[in-house]
């Protein structure tokens, strides 16, 4: 991969991320400017994880069909642009939901298929472990400053500038895919069934499985974080703080992932992730002070950063050639869209019927069990020295 293209890759992860890092924190407070109940805000909010439940794996299909990963992401993207745009010219919340809903499924391929092409160039010169984790920060960096940005701009000069901000990150991404490239992908006619002959080995339902408990037990993080933070008496600024703080230690790990993954295999790492994640909940749900609160976030390194970074090389174990997006984006259905919709309907549900401390616990038995999933997976024999 050559330096301008590993600039393309890295462009891309830091604006997809941007979006993200809009999307997330912002989109509601827009949606509440506008006039929706919070009933009507979440309904349109759960379209960030409902779409990733069939749109990621629909576009993988098509790839591996096609044989052309890049050739999707540049019409997704470009056709995203094309849709939020539209933004300026809604008005009923029928419309808004029609809006979301489309144009999350068309961004939902854009993650799997570009961290798939991302694989394939960096597998295909054999430098995954030293540059994957350095590409992928960028998505983290993208993040943190589109929060800090867009918090900033829209407390100065209000939340009706959102529509503006989206579209100029959208457009930029469009155009970046025209600068984004990857080794030439085999062209073969797909074989009926191959597919279920890799998801029949016990240790890939093993490790989506644990995929899937990982996200369902993240989904209390990302939806209800900061409501929790609020109720402890932590002003926004002060909130988003300790996001930020959370997607830098990610950052930090995703440098330096080469040292780890060079000297432990991924299973090992994910096994350390679970833990970690156990630990951390336990901290938030029964030590919230703020020292303490602070180490939590800093355990983000681990809950996210390794487990992404080492579930993405597991997958080239049994995802290979004109299964590779096909991998990424079932990992993507099975964890952020089933765990993720699930996690988050369960911990509405505690936060509303019992204590808020509950939905950290939950989360924190979530990644207990992810750990036992790891754990059933075969051991792998290694020749004799």
């Amino acid at each position: 991969m050559t330096p301008s293209v590993r600039w393309a890759f890295g462009s891309f992860f830091f604006l997809y991320f941007a979006y993200v890092g809009l999307v997330s924190p912002y989109a509601s407070l827009f949606f509440l400017e506008r006039g929706f109940s919070v009933i009507e805000i979440a309904v349109l909010m759960s379209m960030l994880q409902i779409t990733r439940i069939v749109g990621p794996f629909s576009w993988g299909w098509l790839s591996d069909y096609l044989s052309d990963r890049i050739g999707i992401i540049r019409f997704s993207a470009c056709l995203a642009a094309v849709v939020f745009l539209l933004i300026f010219f809604l008005q009923s919340y029928a419309a808004f939901f029609i809006w979301m809903f489309v144009l999350h499924t068309i961004l939902s391929s854009l993650m799997p298929l570009g961290e798939s092409a991302t694989v394939h160039a960096l597998f295909k010169d054999n430098s995954f472990d030293k540059r994957y984790g350095r590409l992928r920060l960028w998505g983290s960096i993208g993040f943190i400053a589109m929060v800090l940005f867009a918090g900033e701009l829209f407390q100065r000069e209000g939340i009706e500038l959102y529509p503006i901000v989206g579209a100029v990150i959208l457009v930029l991404l469009a155009l970046i895919t025209f600068r984004l490239h990857e080794p030439k992908m085999e062209r073969r006619k797909m074989v009926k069934g191959e597919l279920l002959v890799v998801l029949f080995n016990p240790d890939v339902r093993w490790f989506l499985l644990s995929g899937f408990f990982m996200i369902f037990a993240h989904a209390a993080l990302y939806v209800f974080y900061s409501l929790y933070l609020a109720d402890l008496g932590y002003d926004k600024f002060q909130i988003g703080l300790f996001w930020a703080l959370g997607v830098a230690a990610e950052v930090i790990f995703f440098y330096y992932q080469s040292k780890v993954l060079s000297r432990l295999d991924p299973e090992v790492v994910l096994q350390i992730a679970f833990g970690i994640g156990v630990f951390r909940f336990i901290l938030i749900a029964f030590f919230p002070v703020t020292w303490v609160l602070i180490i939590a976030q800093l355990m983000h390194a681990g809950t996210f950063g390794a487990h992404h970074s080492a579930a993405t090389k597991l997958l080239q174990r049994w995802f290979t050639g004109p299964l590779q997006a096909r991998g990424q984006a079932l990992m993507a259905t099975v964890s952020y869209g089933l765990g993720g919709t699930l996690g988050g309907l369960v911990a509405g549900w505690l936060w509303d019927t019992t204590q808020p401390r509950n939905v950290f616990v939950m989360a924190a038995l979530a990644c207990g069990l992810a750990g036992m999933a790891i754990g059933k997976m075969r051991p792998r024999h290694y020749p004799a020295s």
